[in-house]
Parts: C-alpha cells; structure tokens; sequence
C-alpha cells in the first residue's frame, strides 16, 4: 500500500539514540529515505539493517557546527531534531544544544525549503524553570516556532522500553544496593509513554500532514517516582527497600557525581524532579493522533527480565 512517505528524504538529528532507532525502524517500513545525523557513526551502525541497502545513511554531524548542519539537512524533505542532553559536559551544554543547536537546525530548514521540522522537546518545558534543562528545552521551542512555524514539537513525559536509561539503570541498581534513595519523598509524578508510540505518533505527523502543533505524549496512567520504583522491584523480584531522603542530601550527592561521566543524579535533575512530568491535558496527544497508549506494566517485563533474581 502507498504511503506519502514512501521515498520521501526524511533527515533525522541524533537517530542513533534510544527514542531515534524505533523512528528510524518506523519510517524505514514506510520505504522512506532516512538520512541520519550523529557525532560518532560507529554507534550508529547497527541502525543500517534496519533498512534496504542504501536508505539509511550515516552522516558525522555536530549540531553546533553550522556548515555540517546545512550539508546534511539540503535537500530534505523532513527533518526530526531528536539532540538533547540529560546532563552538562564538557563542549556539550545545555545552552549550546538545545537552544542554539535547535534555533541553527530550524533557521537551516527554513532556508532550505524544508517541508516539516519536527522538534522534540520535554514535558515540563518551561521559561521561568529553576532548571537549567527545562529552562534551554523551552527557549529551544519558541525560537523553533519564531523561526519556522510550520514546526511540530513533541513533548514527551518519561520515554520507556528496552534500551532506556530509566528503568535499566534503576534495575541495576537494585541489584547492586540493599536501599533505593527517593528525593522529595518519591511523590514527583510521571506519565509514562512507549517508545513505540513516541515513534508511531513522529509517523503520523508525516503522514497526516500536521504542521505548526504542539504535541504532548504521555501514557495514559499518572505515577509517582515511588510508584514506577515498586512495580520495577516486583518486576525483577528484588526487595530492595526504598527509603526517602531529605533534600539537602539529594543536593549534595548531585553535586559530588555531577561531574562524573555518567552521573547517577545532578544538581539540575533535583530542581527538575520538583516539578510533575504529566500531561496538562491543553494540547493534542496520542489519542488525537489514533494512537493507543501501551501499558507500563505490560512492557516492561519483557525487557527487565534479565535482571529477574
């Protein structure tokens, strides 16, 4: 059956990360021409046979380098920005990624006569935040909107499923520790969304021909941290306690393992964690899109198997 992104040049920025793979797996059925956009392409290898020889391709691309930027993006027909950081290091800031890199990336496509930009940014976006993440991901979207408003943005809650960093980490952690920590008493709460409803819902913007919307993706159940905690024990038969700390704790260890390369909490995630990750219930979902939210707990056993006890 034809599909209008059949052969369509679709270039995605930072497609070799977790939510990236399952829309390029998506877009690749739909026999679309997928250029991919990455800093390393050897971590991007694996995305190749998920398509016929030739439609994907790999290209080296630093979203602070304009020249790379254009190069990539001339001549697409859509373009998804997926570049984002969790946490600060060295040349890669928050600042300089998600509201330089997207205003460059959307000021390109303009100039390039780009059909649709799709924009991801985050649940929580927010101008007047105290963190420095959610502050950046909210300047990223207007200076995206100011500069091509024909864009989409997408702002997930929290991603899940087999390759995340949320639910993995804290199941290796379990094993490893006798307590699990809860900032802020565990009771911040989340919307999880499937990965590959996150990809099915990228699919139907293109295809239904949405412009100029702003998206919001959430599962269909509210959950405290605390909460998704419990069902990720059960799920791997752990009895690790979860004991809440006071935040002047939490504070102190974001400031100590921030630095590390992979930090387990920073500073910017505790001013983060105050506020809810969940829908507002204003703008258009999955369900507006014909998309039917899967269930956390019906998921996540298949991938957390592994750290069953």
């Amino acid at each position: 059956m034809w599909s209008i992104i059949e052969n369509k040049i679709i270039t995605i920025l930072g497609g070799s990360g977790f939510i990236g793979r399952y829309i390029v797996q998506n877009l690749a059925k739909q026999n679309a021409l997928i250029k991919i956009g990455c800093r390393d392409i050897n971590k991007a290898m694996h995305l190749l046979p998920l398509g016929t020889v030739g439609q994907i391709k790999l290209f080296t691309t630093n979203v602070r380098n304009e020249e790379s930027l254009r190069s990539l993006i001339k001549g697409s027909d859509y373009v998804i920005n997926l570049v984002g950081i969790f946490c600060e290091t060295g040349k890669q800031k928050f600042d300089s990624i998600h509201h330089q890199g997207a205003t460059k990336i959307a000021q390109i496509c303009q100039e390039e006569n780009v059909e649709t930009l799709i924009h991801f940014s985050a649940l929580g976006a927010d101008l007047n935040a105290f963190s420095h993440y959610a502050k950046t991901k909210a300047e990223g979207e207007n200076r995206v909107q100011s500069i091509f408003s024909k864009a989409v943005i997408i702002r997930p809650s929290l991603v899940f499923g087999a390759e995340d960093n949320f639910f993995n980490r804290f199941a290796e952690i379990a094993l490893l520790s006798p307590i699990l920590p809860l900032v802020y008493h565990g009771q911040t709460q989340f919307q999880p969304v499937f990965v590959n409803d996150v990809a099915q819902a990228v699919e139907m913007v293109i295809s239904q021909n949405i412009q100029g919307e702003i998206l919001e993706l959430g599962g269909s159940t509210v959950y405290t941290f605390k909460q998704l905690m419990e069902i990720m024990l059960k799920t791997i038969n752990c009895s690790c306690a979860l004991i809440p700390i006071p935040d002047f704790i939490g504070y102190a260890v974001g400031a100590m393992t921030q630095y590390l390369p992979n930090p387990v909490l920073t500073m910017d995630q505790m001013r983060l964690l105050k506020i809810n990750n969940i829908l507002t219930n204003t703008k258009p979902g999955l369900k507006e899109l014909g998309i039917s939210s899967k269930s956390l707990e019906a998921i996540i056993p298949t991938y957390l198997r592994r750290f069953h006890s």
